[in-house]
């Protein structure tokens, strides 16, 4: 009997993700205000407590931001709730957390970043295999015209999906 390749491109899931991933937090914001050009998957280094909370779900992106810093990518602003159980050894909320990628990743991001208009977003925090995973973009903000034009071809394109149907 054949394996089955372990390829993390392609697959099941739109971005990446195979069926058996868990989405924890999405920040769907994101995706109204900005223009996603390119995605990046990156691992997230996380203390005991932090993994345990994020399993447990109590983990919010929605004012988060990525940085670069001394050759590094960081996740900014996100919250991870406290693990009561932890006790004394527990994590702060908000802290700085660093992002696990390829060199040439974080090259490619440090570059993005340094363009005008440019900016990291959060998309989505997810489980696979045990472990905790984060969904990078770079995007470039969309204007108010742009955001309201783009609603208004969803509710043209729903109501000619809802025509079909009936």
């Amino acid at each position: 009997m054949a394996k089955k390749s372990k390829s993390r491109k392609g697959g099941a899931g739109s971005n990446g993700t195979q069926p058996n991933d868990r989405v924890v937090a999405r920040n769907r914001r994101a995706l109204y205000q900005y223009e996603i050009l390119r995605r990046y998957e990156a691992g997230l280094s996380l203390t005991g407590s932090e993994i345990k909370s994020v399993r447990a779900g109590r983990v919010s992106i929605q004012e988060a931001y990525c940085r670069p810093r001394d050759g590094e990518m960081f996740l900014l602003g996100a919250h991870i709730a406290r693990y009561e159980p932890s006790g004394q050894a527990n994590h702060e909320p908000t802290r700085d957390r660093r992002l696990l990628l390829h060199r040439r990743e974080i090259v490619q991001l440090e570059q993005s970043f340094a363009q005008k208009g440019l900016t990291l977003v959060p998309l989505k925090l997810y489980l696979t295999r045990g472990l905790a995973k984060l969904e990078v973009g770079v995007g470039r903000g969309r204007r108010q015209h742009e955001k309201r034009d783009r609603m208004a071809e969803r509710d043209a394109q729903r109501q000619i999906e809802r025509a079909v149907r009936g």
